[in-house]
């Protein structure tokens, strides 16, 4: 009611309204995210106001939250997180970027495999499964993972405009020729542009988009955790892959904020550790260091807490994770050392490492003497924090981040459960690839790959409700009128100019609606007005088709051009800013080879009745 009498106010109901007022919120939005605010609650903001201004219907304005994009990236946040928990995460980075010590060198690996597989692959999943990867590579390396996230994300689109299934805009495209009784595209034949455009991407990421990329230190200290340092006692078991390699070649010298001080070698200590020292079975090795890669160490098979190895009932205590205690002074902890104080017969949980405030431990734990205010690292069953939050032994007890057991027995499950999602999203249309997704998220429970708590944390819930903000924005700014307005005026001021500048115009016009609305709906809506102006000029529609598909998939100067730039937004700490000084000189780049390249490929042809 209060809408209808909304709409009788005579400026809302002028026809130039509801363009001009979608075009004004947009500008606000772009503008917001420039200063940093939130994105979910930015996106969440316009829509309400473009809903209850009458500009769009309700239904419209979140009909984003039920699109199968949205729905698929949520569903792959579980599927990641199920390869993550069985360690086939870890064991793609050591496959991909082991070798790798340098940012110019992952740079480089990152792009030649995003482009490779994302030209036969859909890239969504590509980047929900490398993001991890990355973020752990960029630790061990000391490198900001702001560095590469972006390259990842715009690889991955460079490499999905290579063949027709690539992405789904050429799909889209292609079923809009098949549509209008024209040739449809053929299997590489958009690729014939789509590798010089990837080519000349990935030059220009590895020399002046590098430079432009920004390096967020705050996000490597979040990482690097630099606020407690413990002291840890760690054994290398027979079946451990770490026996029989060097220090250095285990990836044992470089651990970020880690020092490895000692190796106790059946009773013989050797100390300093020289990069060449080889490790064998039973060695005991002590570490100091942060607790973020001490949680990285215990991931590793066969390298055990040295607390746990004399338990018998150790493969139940390996099943367990691990929290931080911090001792009261009323504990009776206080005076007895780590061995004599039956940590585990009073508590039910082994000390793991100690850390001390401003001062740097070196006795082995079992030795270490407890005080007041000592922070304890702590193997602990599921419910462990709960139990003791109150407990007067500990000023406070909290679960420590990422340190639920790593499933390694569960890998080869987990890769079968993807290599079929890639398969259905390889064959299948959207909807069936949508539920594919699903039902890999939902495989990954059933099958232990990882519990239904862990599933329902792995959701990034502000990235998906700044997707499908989004996309109501996008229905808007095509409902209202505002993308058509647009594009009409720019194509009409080109038109006299001759086939290039038009192509040009059409071109830059659906890369700018890319920028501002989903791919797929820049390229539906472009695609009329590219029919039109061949007709209109009396050429062949081919190239200025084919200059839609790429325009509608070359989107890097905003953050919402591509559901894979929102993927990698928080991850990497980015800031709107930073797609706009990264993409676009990049899409000013690619936008002139488009321009040459398509009417060599293409020629503007007078077509055959």
């Amino acid at each position: 009611m209060f809408l209808e009498q909304l709409c009788v106010i005579p400026i809302l109901d002028a026809p130039w309204f509801s363009p001009v007022f979608t075009i004004a919120v947009t500008v606000v939005v772009l503008i917001a995210l420039m200063l940093e605010k939130p994105a979910d609650l930015v996106f969440m903001a316009a829509i309400l106001v473009l809903s209850l201004s009458g500009v769009i219907k309700t239904e419209e304005a979140f009909s984003g939250f039920i699109s199968s994009s949205l729905l698929m990236v949520a569903a792959l946040f579980v599927v990641t997180a199920g390869l993550k928990e069985t360690g086939v995460v870890d064991a793609v980075g050591t496959r991909i970027l082991g070798p790798v010590n340098s940012e110019l060198g992952g740079l480089l690996v990152i792009g030649l495999f995003a482009v490779g597989t994302s030209a036969f692959l859909n890239n969504t999943p590509i980047v929900a499964m490398l993001i991890p990867v990355v973020i752990s590579w960029c630790r061990k390396h000391h490198v900001a993972p702001s560095k590469l996230l972006i390259p990842l994300s715009f690889m991955t689109i460079l490499g999905g405009c290579c063949s027709r299934i690539g992405t789904s805009t050429n799909l889209v495209v292609d079923g809009l020729l098949r549509k209008n009784n024209l040739q449809e595209m053929g299997f590489f034949e958009i690729g014939y542009a789509g590798v010089p455009c990837a080519i000349i991407g990935g030059i220009y990421m590895m020399t002046i988009g590098r430079k432009l990329l920004p390096e967020r230190k705050e996000l490597m200290e979040q990482l690097g955790d630099a606020r407690r340092e413990y002291l840890v006692e760690m054994v290398v078991t027979p079946a451990c892959r770490l026996v029989a390699q060097s220090v250095e070649a285990a990836g044992l010298r470089r651990l970020p904020g880690l020092f490895l001080i000692e190796i106790d070698r059946r009773g013989t200590v050797i100390a300093p550790v020289s990069p060449d020292t080889v490790l064998e079975a039973n060695d005991r090795l002590v570490f100091t260091g942060v607790v973020s890669t001490i949680v990285d160490l215990k991931k590793i098979p066969g390298l055990e807490p040295a607390s746990e190895t004399a338990d018998p009932q150790a493969a139940e205590q390996r099943r367990r994770r691990l929290c931080e205690a911090v001792v009261s002074r009323s504990s009776p902890l206080i005076g007895q050392t780590v061995r004599d104080a039956q940590f585990r017969t009073h508590y039910n949980a082994a000390i793991v490492a100690i850390h001390r405030n401003g001062e740097r431990l070196t006795t082995k734990i079992g030795d270490v003497k407890l005080e007041s205010g000592d922070t304890l690292l702590l193997q602990t069953g599921p419910n462990f924090a709960q139990a003791h939050r109150n407990n007067p032994d500990f000023y406070l007890v909290s679960d420590v981040e990422g340190s639920q057991p790593v499933r390694h027995e569960r890998w080869w499950v987990a890769i079968v459960i993807f290599a079929g999602l890639l398969g259905t999203m390889f064959f299948a249309k959207s909807d069936t690839a949508m539920l594919g997704a699903f039902v890999a998220g939902g495989l990954m429970v059933l099958t232990r790959c990882m519990s239904a708590a862990d599933a329902r944390q792995s959701v990034e819930w502000p990235v998906l409700i700044a997707i499908g903000a989004s996309f109501g924005l996008g229905s808007a700014l095509e409902k209202s009128g505002a993308a058509e307005m647009l594009a009409s005026w720019l194509v009409a001021v080109t038109q006299p100019l001759g086939p290039y500048a038009t192509l040009a115009a059409i071109y830059f016009v659906t890369m700018v609606l890319n920028e501002l609305i989903t791919n797929n709906g820049a390229a539906a809506l472009a695609f009329p007005f590219c029919l039109k102006t061949a007709a209109l000029l009396h050429l062949d529609s081919r190239p200025f088709v084919m200059a839609v598909a790429l325009a509608a998939s070359f989107a890097f100067a905003s953050p919402v051009g591509y559901q894979t730039h929102m993927m990698v937004f928080g991850p990497g700490g980015y800031r709107f800013s930073d797609f706009v000084k990264v993409g676009v000189p990049l899409n000013v780049l690619l936008w002139i080879a488009c321009v040459i390249l398509i009417p060599l490929i293409w020629p503007f042809a007078i077509p055959v009745p």
